[in-house]
This record gives C-alpha cells, sequence and structure tokens, in this order.
C-alpha cells in the first residue's frame, strides 16, 4: 500500500512538472536592438495565451539556432530568412522558420554618403577603390565600412562579398559592436567626411541619416544576387548583394509539435513594416531603454488590440 502511495506521488510529481514545463516557454531575441520591439510584443501575446515566458535573452543568431536545436531554447521571432537559411539547415531538421513577422521587408545592402557618391562619380562599390583614401580613417590605405560583427548572419554574406570581388584589398571591414560603429559613422558624416556602411531596414540608421538626401545604395555587382529597381540608389536599377528576407519566427520543432497553438499563433501574427520603422525612429531620438521599449510594444497593442487580441484566441 505504501508502495503504491509512492509510485501515485511520483507520478503526479512528474505530471506537474510536465505541465510547468509545457507551459514555460524558452524565448530569445536577436542581439540587434531593431528586432527588440517585435520580440517583446509576441512575448506579450504568448503571456496572454497563459504561458511563462523568460525573458528574451540578447544573443547572435549563431548562438540561438544551436541552443534552439539542442533544446536549450524554444524560440525567437528575429529570423531572417534566406540570410539564416544556413542555421536551419545546420540544426538538421530540428529548427523551422514558422509564420512571418514582416514578409519581404528585409532590404540589405551597402550605403554610401550622396555628397561623395556625387563628387567621385560612385555608382558601384568597386569605384570606391580609386577613392578609397576618402574613406580611410586609420590611415591605412583603406577604406572603412561599417560591416556586422562575427556571429550575424549577414557577416557571412559580407565576407562572401568581400572573396567573390576582392573587396579586401581596398576596404576595411569594421566589425566592431555595429550601433556604435554607426554612431561613429554618422559623427563622421556630420563632420563633412565620407562613409560607406552595411545596413538592412527597417533600421533606425536609415532615419538618422536620410535615403536619398544624406545617403543612397551602391551597387554590388555580385553573380550570387540580381539587380533589382528601388529608389535611393546610385543608379535606377542596382545589384543590391542580397535578396528581400522574410522576417519570421524560428522554433524548436519538437517544442512546435507539443504546443500547437504557439504553432498557430505564429502562423498568425504579424506586424507592420512602417509601424517597426517608427518605432525604430523612437530608439534613435533616445527612447531606446528596456523600459521604453516596453512602453512602444504596450502602446502598439493598445493601438490595435483587437487585431491582438485574434492572434491569441
Amino acid at each position: 500500500m505504501k508502495y503504491l502511495k509512492y509510485l501515485v506521488s511520483i507520478i503526479t510529481a512528474i505530471s506537474i512538472s510536465s505541465v510547468v514545463s509545457a507551459n514555460e516557454i524558452k524565448m530569445a531575441k536577436a542581439d540587434w536592438d531593431t528586432g527588440y520591439f517585435q520580440a517583446e510584443i509576441y512575448k506579450t501575446a504568448l503571456e496572454k495565451m497563459g504561458y511563462k515566458v523568460t525573458e528574451p535573452k540578447a544573443m547572435k543568431p549563431q548562438v540561438f539556432y544551436v541552443a534552439a536545436a539542442s533544446g536549450d531554447l524554444d524560440l525567437w521571432v528575429n529570423g531572417w530568412f534566406g540570410t539564416h537559411d544556413g542555421y536551419i539547415s545546420e540544426s538538421k531538421g530540428k529548427v523551422k522558420p514558422v509564420g512571418y513577422v514582416m514578409k519581404k521587408s528585409g532590404l540589405q545592402g551597402y550605403l554610401i554618403d550622396k555628397k561623395s557618391a556625387d563628387k567621385f562619380g560612385i555608382k558601384s562599390i568597386l569605384d570606391i577603390k580609386k577613392h578609397a583614401k576618402e574613406f580611410d580613417s586609420n590611415g591605412d590605405g583603406k577604406a572603412d565600412m561599417v560591416a556586422c560583427p562575427p556571429g550575424w548572419g549577414c557577416e557571412k554574406a559580407i565576407s562572401a562579398h568581400f572573396a567573390e570581388l576582392g573587396l579586401d584589398e581596398f576596404i576595411n571591414p569594421v566589425k566592431a559592436d555595429y550601433s556604435a560603429s554607426m554612431a561613429d559613422a554618422i559623427s563622421k558624416y556630420k563632420n563633412g567626411k565620407s562613409i560607406l556602411f552595411y545596413t538592412w531596414t527597417p533600421n533606425w540608421t536609415v532615419g538618422a541619416l536620410k535615403l536619398g538626401e544624406d545617403v543612397v545604395w551602391i551597387d554590388i555587382p555580385s553573380k550570387k544576387s540580381k539587380a533589382v529597381k528601388i529608389p535611393n540608389a546610385t543608379k535606377s536599377k542596382i545589384n543590391l548583394g542580397f535578396g528581400a528576407d522574410d522576417i519570421r519566427p524560428a522554433a524548436n520543432v519538437d517544442f512546435l509539435k507539443a504546443n500547437p497553438k504557439v504553432e498557430k499563433f505564429l502562423k498568425k501574427a504579424s506586424i507592420p513594416l512602417s509601424d517597426v520603422a517608427s518605432q525604430n525612429m523612437k530608439m534613435n531620438n533616445g527612447e531606446k531603454s528596456e523600459r521604453a521599449i516596453k512602453k512602444h510594444a504596450a502602446d502598439w497593442i493598445k493601438a490595435n488590440q483587437s487585431t491582438f487580441d485574434s492572434w491569441i484566441k
């Protein structure tokens, strides 16, 4: 009898533990602040659905996908596809993208200040070779370009461009903290110096430096991508070097199987690009604390209450 009671208590404990585990979500967020707003909105929605969600920890993509594949993390909403396709392949079926935060909204490429583009007739990144000293900040004879920190998907793409086009002969990619590097570039621009940088949209950089007025997209003649017609570029039709990415949640496959309501929610939710861009500008104007971003998310939810409620029903 005592053994039976003991067995029942063990089974009950296991059941309770399973329920607790099933109601917990181990969430992460990207280590670029332009993705924090989306992460906070999705986190709030999951909590409204009854889940206990860990405070998302900022991390690089290569760290997230490995942790998600091992089950140490469940999901994030900062996936960029196809830039992150390689990480999905490396997960060997253990992680998958699901739903769309923003479709075809992840525009990426290289920009140059318009003044330098016009003055030196620069249309392609290869044209910078003749004018590298104009973009040189440390006296090594190479143009300095704000690039991506190691561990970001775009860092791999930029490295591929440098290898394909021989850019390392005359360009030095700056791979330090992105926000700090961009702040330095903006300061240089305001002091009349030439600047070259990688960026993506939505991003505060193209709010601080207005497209078509301060900066323009520059052509990257890569054979792995195609020319497209976009405004505010050095030519009417340019090769950005990147495709237009889908910004999507990505999650552990076993977690989704165990939580079909979460998968259904992720497939239904989305946020307009214009709303994210507007929030990014608020951060650029100084509202970048964790408290401020949480308020931005709460304000967005309140302004879009019926849409938000429809996600979680």
